[in-house]
């Protein structure tokens, strides 16, 4: 099938996985048919400060929000409605009553002001500004908030997710993977927590790719605050989003719900290192209810860090070895073949670096030991390490341990006599 990213649609297949769905807090709803292009910027119109309004109200999510832009044809109608006409609508006393007490303290045009003061956007699932892929999810959020850009090539999106205290392996794992997709013009779509999600961050924005961070609070609401700088970065070269009004402090029942948009905004949803009770779950959990791809990175069956991607894996989801596990899957093979080719085999150039490839893995090595092992002295060994690293073919993670950075082959070979 046919899956290009302009297509916007769930993939005709049913997912690799199966995991008991999570349970809907609001029940599917269809909504209207989206455009096949995101537009650059959301636009202006008559209803979107009476949108935002009613995002400020808790129990006001898809499913209420259709019934009253049905009801009522304008949310500004909607707004200026009586409690007996919000009744008549179709909506319980509860949803009635937040309205009610909610309104008596929002003025919708400040709302408006305020997001202009802040340089944030905001439009609703009627724009065409909206994410095609998210539009097609069910229980999409009825407004987004926007710092930054979304391009047409943002719906060629990739998201990635892992655990918030990733090994060595996962780090390098997580840079390597986001850097190459990010390089092949794939948008990288996290969470910018800590750990795996501020790694696919930094790793896209280094490779000069585009990347989307889909925050659990409001955007003006920095979490954690530690991120600050990334989230500026990240505005400048693609996007903070959330379906949090401002002002929204982070809380831990919005992150669960925040996920839901993280797998809908992508075609796939990678997963890098995450334990068996990770957040991670939740995202795959919706990715395969929106008929999403699953990919998973596979880990020592020793660590607790990769006991939830170990077992996806026996369950269905893609294992990935290599960014071209992905790329190809989502065909977008011809979508990578336009940007950057992607990286190939490295090759040692002298004796020292062959000996020194050979003992070099994705696990931290001391000097000390790979002077033992290779049989050079330990300030041979130093001294091509610290050359290895400008070629890109070893890291030192700390304390003087050494990790191969990518796939490298041992391919020096002395000049015959």
């Amino acid at each position: 099938m046919n899956r290009h990213a302009w297509k916007a649609c769930v993939p005709a297949r049913g997912p690799r996985v199966r995991i008991p769905p999570s349970p809907p807090v609001e029940p599917p709803v269809t909504l209207p048919p989206c455009s096949p292009v995101v537009h650059y910027h959301a636009t202006m119109d008559r209803d979107l400060p009476y949108w935002i309004a009613f995002s400020r109200v808790p129990s006001v999510g898809a499913v209420r929000a259709t019934v009253m832009e049905r009801h009522f044809q304008t949310m500004e109608a909607a707004w200026n409605a009586s409690a007996s006409e919000l009744r008549a609508s179709g909506l319980d006393q509860h949803t009635v009553n937040s309205i009610v007490t909610v309104r008596s303290s929002i003025q919708p045009s400040e709302e408006i002001a305020r997001l202009e003061r802040l340089g944030v956007q905001a439009f609703t699932w009627n724009d065409p500004a909206y994410p095609p892929l998210l539009r097609e999810a069910p229980d999409a959020p009825p407004v987004l908030y926007m710092k930054g850009t979304l391009l047409e090539e943002d719906t060629r999106a990739v998201t990635v997710v892992g655990t918030r205290g990733p090994t060595v392996y996962g780090k390098e794992v997580a840079r390597q993977l986001a850097g190459e997709l990010a390089s092949a013009g794939i948008t990288i779509i996290s969470g910018l927590a800590r750990g795996i999600d501020a790694i696919a961050h930094r790793a896209a924005l280094d490779a000069g790719g585009r990347t989307i961070a889909v925050m659990g609070s409001g955007i003006d609401v920095m979490y954690p605050p530690e991120h600050r700088e990334l989230g500026y970065e990240i505005s400048q070269q693609g996007a903070l989003l959330s379906e949090y009004p401002l002002g929204t402090r982070p809380d831990a029942h919005h992150f669960p719900r925040r996920n839901r948009l993280l797998s809908g905004l992508s075609l796939g949803t990678l997963v890098i290192e995450a334990g068996e009770k990770s957040g991670s779950l939740w995202t795959v959990r919706h990715a395969l209810e929106q008929g999403r791809e699953v990919f998973c990175v596979p880990g020592s069956i020793y660590s607790p860090a990769s006991r939830l991607t170990n077992s996806l894996i026996q369950e269905g989801a893609k294992l990935v070895m290599d960014v071209r596990d992905i790329v190809e899957e989502l065909n977008l093979s011809l979508v990578a073949a336009t940007q950057q080719p992607l990286p190939g085999l490295l090759t040692a150039d002298t004796e020292e670096e062959s000996l020194l490839l050979k003992w070099l893995s994705a696990e931290p090595v001391h000097v000390d030991q790979l002077s033992r092992e290779s049989g050079l002295h330990v300030t041979v060994v130093t001294g091509t390490l610290a050359l290895m690293e400008l070629k890109g073919l070893a890291k030192q993670v700390g304390a003087m341990n050494y990790i191969r950075t990518r796939e490298a082959t041992a391919g020096y070979e002395p000049a015959s006599a």
